[in-house]
């Protein structure tokens, strides 16, 4: 026991991160039944699908739960940046055999907003984490009114003050070694960006609520030394992924157990905002980062194609393939039996020479 396990509500001061597109209610109830914090990530989900899948978790577990939404804001559409982007992506229409011309753009993701608080509110989460910032303070307000934990990440020292100001109860310090999305906001320049273990205790320093380390951690030893450099707590992702109750397809998890998953990078071509993958043919051959790409989330409909195409051939050339750094963890066992194996290291020793 701890202040973030007092905070939480759990047994351990475990979060499983929330992970959309791998995963639904039946991971997020296994983690917190085994004592840990199980998250529910909506930020994809439509009205019916999150009012369902929040039923299916209320319904599983009597402990604690965190549900996740993005918060970003929605950007302008931009038609010259729109056209430019098809373009480098025609030859890739071409060689599917597909048309181009008769994909829709579109937003693809919509950030926290009264419709999704509305359907929250009948549920009333425990904890409620947020991505990319905070939403706006009325929409806040209403989450904190009915005495919910609110979480958010921080990738710099400043993001973390920013969040402390505005009200949150605990910070995630999300080093640069984590899958899937940065929840930077402050800043789009990735050189502010850096590793867990020189972020965490430059937060710790910095704020006053407690710290949740986040960011290549994959085993119990990893959770040491978190807890050696002050954190309050540990946030796991990447080796959630293969978890039997995890939704992550069957080409992405053969990936994350290969080779291939010690070459991961930082790209932005599959939704426009920077997210961490396994390199794959898209990546390597318009580059990760390419400035062409539309603002997030808005590049998402014109890859999806391609995508869908692909994942029936068997290839994940342009698929996703959402990894942290630390891919070693990644194993076909039930939830409950990694919670197991993680939280000895909250009771581990600093190795002493």
């Amino acid at each position: 026991m701890n202040a973030l396990t007092t905070l939480l509500g759990t047994e351990f001061p475990l979060i499983q991160a929330p992970m959309a597109g791998v995963q639904g209610a039946a991971l997020a109830v296994a983690v917190s039944n085994a004592g840990a914090l199980g998250s529910l990530p909506c930020a994809t989900l439509s009205p019916d699908a999150m009012d369902r899948e929040l039923a299916a978790l209320a319904a599983g577990t009597q402990r604690p739960y965190n549900v996740n939404f993005f918060c970003h804001a929605q950007p302008e559409a931009d038609e010259a940046r729109e056209a430019a982007w098809r373009a480098w992506l025609t030859t890739y229409y071409h060689e599917a055999g597909l048309d181009i011309d008769t994909v829709p753009a579109g937003a693809g993701r919509v950030p926290f907003n009264r419709a999704a608080l509305d359907i929250l509110e009948r549920f009333r989460p425990k904890v409620v984490s947020f991505h990319f910032g905070l939403p706006d303070l009325d929409l806040l307000d209403r989450v904190k009114g009915w005495g919910a934990v609110v979480l958010s990440s921080a990738t710099t020292v400043e993001e973390a003050r920013w969040l402390e100001a505005f009200g949150v109860d605990a910070v995630i310090a999300q080093g640069i070694e984590a899958g899937g999305h940065r929840g930077m906001f402050l800043s789009d320049d990735l050189t502010t960006q850096t590793g867990t273990f020189a972020l965490l205790p430059q937060i710790v320093a910095a704020v006053s609520v407690p710290v949740i380390a986040a960011g290549g951690i994959a085993d119990a030893s990893g959770v040491a030394a978190a807890m050696a450099l002050g954190a309050s707590g540990v946030q796991v992702g990447t080796s959630f992924l293969c978890c039997t109750e995890a939704t992550t397809s069957a080409l992405h998890r053969a990936a994350l157990q290969s080779e291939a998953a010690h070459h991961t990078a930082l790209t932005h071509l599959f939704t426009g905002r920077p997210a961490r993958g396994i390199v794959n043919r898209v990546m390597r051959e318009l580059g990760p980062m390419n400035p062409v790409a539309p603002a997030f989330p808005l590049a998402t409909a014109a890859i999806a194609p391609l995508r869908s195409h692909w994942e029936a051939k068997g290839s994940g050339d342009f698929s996703p393939l959402w990894s942290g750094q630390n891919a070693s963890g990644c194993r076909e066992v039930p939830a409950a039996q990694l919670v197991n194996e993680l939280v000895q290291g909250f009771n581990a020793r600093p190795a002493t020479r």
